[in-house]
């Protein structure tokens, strides 16, 4: 199946268009993407019409870097709800794990990891199998983390060298002014390389007198008629990769104790095991039918510790094996 991609990518979009004097509308048109995609941030589309957007874009609007100025106008709150999880994280590198799983769920064309040589970091931004993403896909994805870790680490904070594997522009002035001094193109990799230890620094976003409004924020994501039972399952979806989706925890960002939770979840005739197993089983399939990332990697995104563990809770509520599934 085709890679989808959620339509929050065309986030800033139209602006930076109309600011090129190019027609946002018609170019969404030529691609099959319709305007709802620009009002419905959840929506799944083809991720090569998103790609392929992009691309026309940059052409018809002689900008060789959009994808670049796109991501200059994107940050950490981008990435929703997910942004209040990392924010709380206790280090920059769980943040940013936290940030890119995000990107990467969000994204199934795109694969992100981390690989450590020494004292190097190196953040790995690649094209998912048997997808060829374009210069622009790429240069968005790249200048969007480094935008994110300047949030971390302050904006004058710069990596050792960001590489892409394709050629330089004609003109260098958007790279440097995005990206930072040290641009390298015609490489072998595309990505980020920093010094370990800015990762492994404090996380100083964190704050325990912003987590209220971290709950008021999530709280606010439900409509204000939709059920104790739809709010938990967002939450639930959020708190997943963090491995910290727990009753209590659940409960503590709605406001209330885990005993107040249990009862309104009962008026429902709902239980948070049940949510957190629907959830979970609803996430697996379209994991497993939809991506092509690892086994292990969608263990991680549903929460669990180990694979062997996502293994026997799949078999357990399904009868068959994750990866029998994925061979259908």
């Amino acid at each position: 199946m085709a890679p989808m991609v959620r339509s929050a990518v065309l986030s800033g979009y139209v602006d930076l268009a109309l600011s090129l004097d190019v027609d946002p509308m018609l170019l969404l048109r030529s691609v099959g993407v319709g305007a709802a995609a620009l009002t419905a941030s959840d929506m799944w589309l083809p991720a090569y019409a998103l790609d392929l957007l992009m691309e026309r874009t940059a052409r018809e609007s002689n900008c060789e870097t959009f994808g670049l100025r796109l991501a200059a106008r994107r940050g950490l709150a981008n990435l929703g709800p997910v942004a209040l999880v990392a924010r709380e994280e206790p280090d920059i590198r769980s943040a940013l794990h936290i940030a890119l799983r995000h990107i990467a769920l969000h994204n199934e064309a795109l694969r992100t990891r981390f690989s450590e040589t020494g004292s190097l970091t190196t953040i790995l931004i690649q094209s998912a199998p048997g997808v060829a993403l374009g210069r622009q896909s790429i240069e968005l994805t790249v200048g969007a983390t480094c935008r994110i870790l300047r949030e971390f680490l302050g904006r004058d904070w710069h990596p050792l060298s960001v590489c892409f594997t394709h050629g330089a522009p004609a003109q260098r002035t958007d790279d440097h002014r995005i990206l930072g001094p040290s641009i390298e193109f015609d490489q072998s990799f595309d990505g980020i390389v920093c010094y370990s230890h800015d990762l492994d620094a404090a996380n100083p976003l964190a704050d325990p007198l912003l987590r209220p409004y971290a709950r008021d924020y999530l709280r606010s994501l439900a409509s204000p008629d939709e059920t104790i039972s739809g709010r938990v399952r967002v939450i639930i979806e959020t708190l997943l990769p963090t491995q910290q989706c727990s009753a209590a925890t659940v409960a503590d960002h709605l406001g209330m104790d885990r005993r107040t939770l249990h009862r309104q979840l009962q008026r429902d005739g709902e239980s948070f095991l049940t949510l957190l197993n629907s959830t979970r089983l609803d996430l697996a399939h379209r994991y497993l039918t939809h991506h092509d990332r690892t086994l292990s990697d969608i263990a991680a995104e549903l929460g669990f510790s180990e694979l062997s563990a996502f293994s026997r809770w799949f078999r357990h509520h399904t009868g068959h094996a994750p990866s029998h599934v994925r061979a259908r």
